[in-house]
């Protein structure tokens, strides 16, 4: 079983417009609305593998009951902490050109009683887990620190994928997985990189603080990963976008696959950027299906990059 942790889960108002005028008239082409959160989203995506995982976190009342559904219905089974208040409300817009512009709510108040509560439940969930998935934002009064609470809190091998302190506190506490995009790689170290082989070595210096594995996403070039001995690279498909948003969780569902079959870094990887690829091709927030992760998954190939 593969168990997936969603602090601030969420509604996603996905907007497509034409072209966004800032502070004109914009007329809206298509909304959907869709619950997600980043391991909700994973947890979708390791359904459509045909896994077994169970999906927990934090819900809030309002909202609750229909969020629960949503999962129970992708074959997902959830068991989250309940709190007061109600869902946080996410605003995507999407243009023409597959630019996406994202609102985030910042979500409600947390108490730390029902963290307390969170961190109970995620240590007896994870003693029926092979791995634990631990992403996205944190609700309101919840420290970065929680992260790493949340990593102790795991058996079995953790895969994180958040920013900034939540990332330093999941790597401080020892996560055996990270998913960096590009842009948090950077934020993280405090650098800027070109060159693939400045991507590696940022890489490494997560490497060098403890993380097993990290599983560098690079847009439509594809992605990155390495152990700090073998370092594997995999281009992504050349697909027409429609939204990137749930490509890294998408990725992410994947990888966790791999891992709980005991897999090889280069199945890690090229499964992990086959539901990418087949994520971006989906409008919204959509999610990849089987069928398309199959069709592109056959067409990849990963190659060793030279050591630093």
């Amino acid at each position: 079983m593969i168990l997936t942790i969603c602090p601030n889960p969420c509604i996603d108002y996905t907007i497509e417009v034409d072209t966004l005028n800032v502070g004109r008239l914009n007329r809206i082409e298509n909304k959907i609305e869709q619950f997600a959160g980043k391991a909700c989203n994973t947890a979708i995506g390791i359904a459509r593998l045909n896994r077994s995982v169970t999906a927990s976190g934090f819900l809030f009342e309002k909202g609750a009951r229909g969020f629960i559904n949503y999962l129970e219905k992708e074959n997902v089974r959830c068991n989250f902490v309940l709190n007061k208040g109600g869902l946080r409300v996410n605003i995507k817009i999407i243009d023409s050109k597959s630019m996406l512009t994202e609102l985030n709510d910042s979500g409600q108040q947390v108490s730390v009683s029902k963290q307390k509560e969170l961190l109970d439940m995620v240590s007896d969930l994870s003693k029926f887990a092979s791995v634990t998935v631990i992403s996205g934002s944190l609700p309101k009064g919840v420290d970065p620190s929680y992260y790493g609470d949340l990593v102790k809190a795991s058996h079995g091998k953790v895969i994180a994928d958040c920013e900034t302190d939540k990332l330093r506190s999941a790597v401080s506490a020892g996560v055996y997985m990270v998913k960096p995009n590009l842009y948090e790689l950077e934020t993280f170290n405090g650098e800027s990189y070109k060159s693939y082989t400045d991507m590696l070595k940022g890489c490494y210096k997560l490497i060098d603080l403890g993380v097993k594995k990290v599983l560098l996403s690079i847009g439509i070039r594809g992605a990155i990963l390495t152990d700090g001995k073998t370092s594997l690279y995999c281009r992504s498909e050349n697909v027409a976008v429609n939204s990137t948003v749930g490509a890294g969780d998408s990725m992410i569902a994947a990888a966790s696959v791999c891992l709980e079959d005991g897999l090889s870094d280069e199945e890690i990887l090229r499964s992990a950027v086959a539901a990418g690829t087949a994520s971006v091709i989906t409008s919204g927030t959509s999610l990849f299906t089987k069928e398309k992760y199959n069709e592109i998954y056959k067409k990849l190939k990963v190659t060793k990059m030279q050591m630093l």
